[in-house]
C-alpha cells in the first residue's frame, strides 16, 4: 500500500477501466475492499456519528486534493465508501491511490 499512498490522481481521459488480473492484483494491496457493481466499496465502521462525521470530512479533504471524489453513504456509525472512475467506465489505478488514503486516514 506504501506505493499507493506516494501517488496521486492523474487525468485518465479516454483511458480504459483495469483489467480483471489488474484488479485482483491491486486489491491485494488495499484488504477489506471489494468490487461491486463496477465500482471499489468498503464500509467503515465507528463508534458514533462524531467519529463517522469526522472521517467523512478528511476524506472529502483528500478528494479535493486528489480530484477524486468518492459515492459515501453515510449512517450513524459507518460510511460506505465507493470509487469508479467515470471518465474510464469503471475502476482505474485513481480509485486503488484513493482507497488507500482512506484506509490510511484510520492507520
Amino acid at each position: 500500500m506504501t506505493t499507493l499512498l506516494n501517488q496521486t490522481c492523474r487525468p485518465l481521459e479516454g483511458g480504459t477501466p483495469m483489467s480483471a488480473e489488474e484488479l485482483e492484483a491491486h486489491l491485494r494491496e488495499v484488504p477489506g475492499w471489494t468490487v461491486r457493481d463496477g465500482a471499489l466499496e468498503k464500509t467503515y465502521a465507528f463508534a458514533n456519528y462524531h467519529d463517522t462525521m469526522a472521517f467523512v470530512n478528511a476524506l472529502a479533504w483528500i478528494s479535493h486534493r486528489e480530484d477524486h471524489h468518492p459515492d459515501l453513504l453515510v449512517k450513524y456509525g459507518s460510511c460506505q465508501v465507493r470509487y469508479s472512475t467515470h471518465s474510464v467506465g469503471g475502476i482505474s489505478i485513481n480509485d486503488f491511490i484513493c482507497a488507500a488514503k482512506a484506509d490510511a486516514l484510520l492507520g
